[in-house]
């Protein structure tokens, strides 16, 4: 099979086309024919060598593909009602810049009525990134108010949409007028961009001083104590990524009184009990969404696999707003 390896750490040009052996699904795995793979930002960090597979996992970077089922257990797949030829989305450890990938079946979910591949593959790692951090761990709930930091990437797509959706107010940050225009069209109800605007100072403005009920936070360093002063009480901060830096500096007396928690995750290395619970959550409340028409999928760029070091410059460059897809047919 054709695949894009990363030849050494580095810059996007260390990304190579190349071919592997086809990859073979062991028990309670599907293999599945790869039309598309979806981008983000821990494809770079492992092309940089900053985000090592967890043992036992393809050295290919790719966390979420779509596809059609071409092999597996046959009983395995009934149980999971599934079979050859059907379309399906999946989140993945590693190998999605493949021709062929192999998944756990529980991790897979149908490709969306209404959808393409390519739409499909945009899916499997926001969803299940937000669905984790904002609605499992933050508890967040109809009514209240989300603060996404970086609004216009694809987490912040898929969390503005999700918190609208349910009934939340949301606010985001981003880092330009124009993206940040781009957010309120895809449902932010407010969006500020943090390089002309304190957030802190927004954020207590549009909330007449209440502060937000939950974070959703791509940041961390010094945003962490920033957020504490625009926290409601009993408010929960998600940390998802350190584009900012991995230290942080909090006034433990905010914590105290506002009754704040502060959580961190990483999806990868969870186990994939974890993840299938995730995925049957997904389905079950997310897809009749996505099939309804009420969340869209935001895909900003589609490349040809062999231009994947293209599509790492573009997610570099932070100049998208929603996901980046490779193709493979």
């Amino acid at each position: 099979m054709k695949a894009i390896e990363i030849h050494q750490p580095g810059g996007p040009e260390v990304l190579r086309a190349c071919e592997r052996p086809d990859p073979v699904p062991q028990s309670g795995e599907l293999l599945i024919d790869v039309a598309a793979s979806g981008v983000n930002r821990p494809d770079v960090l492992q092309r940089k060598g900053l985000y090592p597979m967890p043992p036992g996992v393809s050295d290919l970077p790719g966390l979420e593909i779509a596809g059609t089922v071409a092999g597996g257990d046959p009983a395995e797949l009934a149980a999971a009602g599934l079979a050859l030829g059907d379309r399906v989305c999946a989140l993945v450890a590693g190998g999605g810049y493949a021709q062929r990938c192999v998944a756990p079946i529980g991790q897979c979910l149908p490709v969306p009525k209404g959808l393409t591949d390519i739409e499909a593959a945009s899916l499997p790692e926001t969803f299940f990134t937000v669905w984790q951090n904002v609605f499992d761990i933050a508890r967040l709930e109809p009514g209240e108010t989300l603060l996404v930091q970086g609004g216009s990437s694809g987490i912040g797509v898929t969390a503005i949409q999700l918190a609208k959706a349910i009934g939340c107010r949301v606010i985001v940050t981003a880092g330009s007028d124009d993206k940040c225009a781009a957010c309120e069209q895809w449902g932010a109800d407010h969006a500020v961009n943090y390089r002309t605007q304190d957030f802190v100072a927004e954020v207590k403005r549009l909330t007449s001083g209440k502060g937000v009920n939950v974070v959703l936070d791509m940041v961390a360093g010094d945003y962490i104590g920033r957020e504490f002063e625009c926290m409601a009480d009993d408010g929960r901060i998600a940390v998802i990524a350190v584009q900012g830096g991995t230290k942080s500096a909090v006034d433990a007396g905010l914590l105290l009184r506002k009754r704040i928690t502060l959580s961190g995750s990483t999806l990868r290395p969870r186990p994939i009990a974890y993840k299938t619970r995730l995925a049957r959550e997904l389905r079950e409340r997310v897809w009749p969404l996505i099939e309804s028409g009420r969340i869209k999928p935001a895909v900003f760029r589609v490349f040809p696999a062999e231009q994947a070091a293209q599509a790492h410059a573009l997610m570099e460059s932070s100049t998208h707003v929603g996901k980046i897809v490779l193709q493979w047919r």
